[in-house]
């Protein structure tokens, strides 16, 4: 249940953007996303369309960077949240949902499972939660023991805090159960809950509020050690309509939506309209994101720097790692190279003795 460091993305299929477009050299981890919840089975079944490309993964990835570990992820925001809640509460649609979910792994050889429950929504689910874990850390543990393989990782994207909407995430099951959790510190301000401009994805506020720094104050305050908690961020941008074109920084009035029907923006698509519309770029330094606007059109966005800014902000709180939704957004892997950056691996050797040698690997985090 040990990692070194996590630099990880999310991918989904699409034709615009295949697995083998992936520079999977940027990565340690990518999950493939999503394989759906039976309401009636309580398993898991990969629909007809993914099937090729998700059990070609792993091998399309591993060509670039062997080394490089995939997970299968599970749900997503638009899954089921009444058929997880009904899954997690009865000890045997547990146990079918856990028992597919190693069987589904293997058989398309991924080298583990992420739980992407849009949330547990009271007390009783979260609690049902925490059991489904702890029996899915012992299910992978005894397979593997079976197997003879190693046993499959385990991880779950979670709220960016490790308190939903006035319900505690169960944080013990979690650390004793999971590899780590996906803490997914973005869409804080989006043109669909919010009438005002904002920052999506801020690392910092000057007042309390959302913010990734805030989430992982809560969750480590709560038992979660750094270690287990890797930070999130968007290779996507939110974008509003101004009410006033000439009022164009945060708080601004909007009037919905900006672009597209729900107002995100691709970070390649984003780049590209800031070019064609001669956009003000702004970054700030103070809550660690972008935002740019023209005419009436405002954007908030996560570029390079801000996210450079994140990783080590990571490195510096002892964070596991970072992952990113999704890797298909990038432009070019511009932002994967910025959150790859502050990884250096060094090799040293040491001679004591004539033709004896030591080597090991220091990796820089």
């Amino acid at each position: 249940m040990s990692q070194s460091v996590v630099k990880a993305s999310y991918w989904f299929p699409a034709p615009d953007f295949p697995a083998s477009d992936i520079d999977s050299s940027l990565f340690t981890h990518l999950f493939c996303t999503f394989a759906d919840l039976n309401a009636e089975t309580n398993q898991i079944t990969i629909a007809t369309w993914n099937q090729s490309p998700f059990h070609a993964f792993t091998e399309t990835v591993q060509r670039r960077n062997p080394r490089v570990q995939t997970l299968l992820s599970i749900g997503g925001g638009n899954a089921n949240k009444d058929a997880f809640a009904s899954m997690a509460s009865n000890p045997n649609s547990r146990q079918s949902f856990i028992q597919s979910t190693i069987t589904v792994a293997r058989s398309y050889g991924f080298h583990g499972l992420d739980l992407d429950w849009e949330y547990p929504r009271n007390a009783a689910e979260m609690s049902d939660f925490g059991t489904l874990l702890q029996e899915w850390r012992s299910a992978v543990e005894a397979e593997s023991s079976s197997s003879g393989k190693p046993a499959l990782i385990l991880t779950a994207a979670v709220y960016y805090s490790s308190n939903y909407q006035g319900v505690l995430y169960p944080v013990l099951a979690i650390s004793n159960s999971l590899d780590w959790v996906n803490l997914m510190a973005y869409d804080f301000y989006g043109p669909g809950w919010t009438d005002v401009t904002g920052p999506p994805a801020s690392l910092y506020l000057p007042t309390d509020g959302r913010s990734g720094d805030s989430g992982v104050r809560e969750w480590t305050e709560a038992g979660l050690a750094a270690k287990k908690a890797v930070l999130g961020f968007p290779y996507y941008g939110w974008a509003w309509t101004l009410a006033d074109p000439n009022v164009n920084g945060y708080d601004a009035d909007s009037t919905g939506p900006a672009i597209s029907p729900d107002g995100e923006i691709s970070y390649h698509q984003l780049k590209t309209w800031i070019v064609e519309n001669g956009a003000t770029t702004v970054y700030d330094e103070m809550m660690v994101g972008d935002y740019c606007y023209a005419g009436t059109t405002w954007i908030g966005y996560d570029s390079e720097k801000s996210i450079l800014t994140k990783v080590s902000y990571a490195k510096q709180k002892g964070l596991l790692g970072y992952f990113s939704w999704h890797v298909g957004g990038d432009d070019n892997s511009e932002l994967s190279r910025a959150g790859s950056s502050p990884y250096h691996i060094y090799t040293f050797f040491f001679s004591f003795l004539p033709y004896t040698y030591f080597m090991y690997e220091l990796e820089i985090y």
